[in-house]
């Protein structure tokens, strides 16, 4: 699992990377807001960790920035602000949780645990994708834009399901290498671009509004532009 540490305080930043790692957690960590939203935009994560009052950009913002996105990763919010208000202000702004300065580790673990089982579960049980005109049923294994149907091979179908529950976020060439076609390394050949172009084609081609974007030198992204 992966997770993402925002936070500038370096002390319990320290403490929170070394016992996530310790819990098998891939940890990144971005000691402001602005590095943190970056990190957040390009990169695939299990869980983040968000501290309320960080330099460049404040912890609120960047919550409510990912979920703008359509990004639904649990977001845990780590704060010593602590009144009632606040607490609400951070859930209501898009975090799943709230946890107060000083905490304990354990407690925290537990929480991030839960945020993680009930974000799986949501996934497990969700049958149909939507974005924008673009619809994918995952048990009849169509796929229809603005109700025409369109026909895709299994492994288009696969990448283009990877690609909806991601919308609005970056997909690395490394992620689809990983997720898509199950590589843990480059296999140095272009099978990547000839299944977007071939995924372009079907579902961009014959409508006005593109969705699959190509993010130069990141990678790619499923949206509806504006």
């Amino acid at each position: 699992m992966k997770a993402l540490v925002i936070e500038d305080d370096h002390d319990v930043a320290s403490y929170l990377v070394k016992g996530l790692r310790e819990s098998d957690f891939v940890v990144d960590h971005a000691d402001d807001g602005k590095k943190g939203m970056l990190m957040a935009a390009s990169e695939e994560y299990d869980i983040m960790i968000v501290d309320r009052m960080l330099p460049g950009m404040d912890g609120l913002a960047i919550i409510k920035t990912v979920r703008a996105t359509g990004n639904q990763v649990p977001i845990l919010i780590l704060s010593a602000l602590g009144d009632v208000d606040d607490r609400v202000e951070g859930l209501r702004g898009g975090g799943d949780d709230y946890l107060t300065k000083p905490f304990s580790f354990t407690e925290l673990l537990a929480r991030i645990e839960s945020l993680i089982r009930r974000n799986r579960q949501a996934a497990e049980t969700e049958t149909v994708l939507h974005v924008a005109d673009l619809e994918m049923d995952l048990l009849a294994r169509t796929v229809k834009r603005a109700g025409q149907n369109i026909d895709v091979q299994p492994r288009e179908f696969r990448l283009l399901e990877y690609l909806m529950r991601n919308a609005g976020q970056v997909v690395t060439r490394t992620m689809l290498l990983e997720k898509v076609w199950d590589y843990h390394f480059d296999p140095q050949t272009n099978v990547i671009d000839v299944h977007i172009s071939r995924l372009r084609a079907k579902i961009d081609k014959e409508f006005d509004t593109p969705l699959l974007q190509t993010v130069r030198g990141a990678g790619y992204m499923l949206r509806e532009t504006a």
